[in-house]
């Protein structure tokens, strides 16, 4: 069975250690490249779900919230818990590496299901205003139909798996609830949306232990 990949969080030279690793440079260049090719993919994908005729799950909940626009909290919040995640392991390069694979397999696992459960918006949703993510929504606009599941829940579900001190961990998960909780109320997802978000999370974030696990290991020595 392979190692768990290497820690080096108790050292002063992580990154000068993993540079030296051909096959964390590999693996690191490899994620990167996977995140940028699937970056590239988002405008087509959504063009396609765009034209996708989807279902309107049932929704106790949504009627008693909203709607209300809070795109600035709610990216205030979101953007901030990321820098700070990534601020907290930004010495710790195999963590990081780690977060990279599970970033990728999050929007792999977003595509899949937005594909099989494709929704369709609350009617009277506020879209969101999203700087960052804007430009790969169809015409540059905002988008109200990448439902299930949410990924600012998500992406804030996987912070709190990727940052390992308790306080910081905490805070993630308080922010992930404070988001799910204020994108619902815009309207902008369903509950079933932000439920589901935080497995999701899990799933991307435990594939990506496995991937790190194997691709950081260095090669066997040939027998003799």
């Amino acid at each position: 069975m392979p190692e768990p990949y290497p820690d080096n969080s108790k050292t002063q030279h992580g990154w000068r250690g993993a540079w030296k690793s051909v096959a964390f440079c590999r693996s690191l260049l490899g994620a990167l490249l996977t995140l940028l090719a699937l970056a590239s993919t988002l405008p087509d994908f959504f063009d396609f779900i765009a034209t996708k005729p989807g279902a309107l799950p049932p929704d106790p909940l949504i009627a008693y919230l909203g709607p209300a626009d809070l795109s600035i909290p709610i990216f205030s919040v979101l953007y901030a818990v990321i820098l700070l995640a990534v601020i907290s392991v930004a010495n710790r390069p195999y963590l990081l590496l780690r977060g990279l694979f599970a970033y990728a397999l999050l929007l792999v696992l977003r595509m899949i299901t937005m594909t099989v459960f494709t929704l369709e918006p609350p009617s009277d949703a506020i879209p969101l205003l999203d700087p960052v993510t804007g430009p790969f929504y169809p015409g540059n606009a905002p988008f109200v139909k990448d439902l299930f599941f949410s990924g600012h829940t998500a992406t804030l579900a996987l912070m709190a798996f990727l940052v390992d001190r308790k306080p910081l961990r905490i805070v993630a998960w308080c922010a992930t609830l404070a988001v799910a909780t204020m994108v619902v109320t815009q309207h902008v997802h369903w509950t079933v949306d932000v439920v589901a978000a935080p497995f999701a999370a899990w799933a991307a974030w435990a594939g990506a232990g496995k991937l790190t696990t194997v691709f950081t290991q260095p090669p066997a020595p040939a027998s003799a």
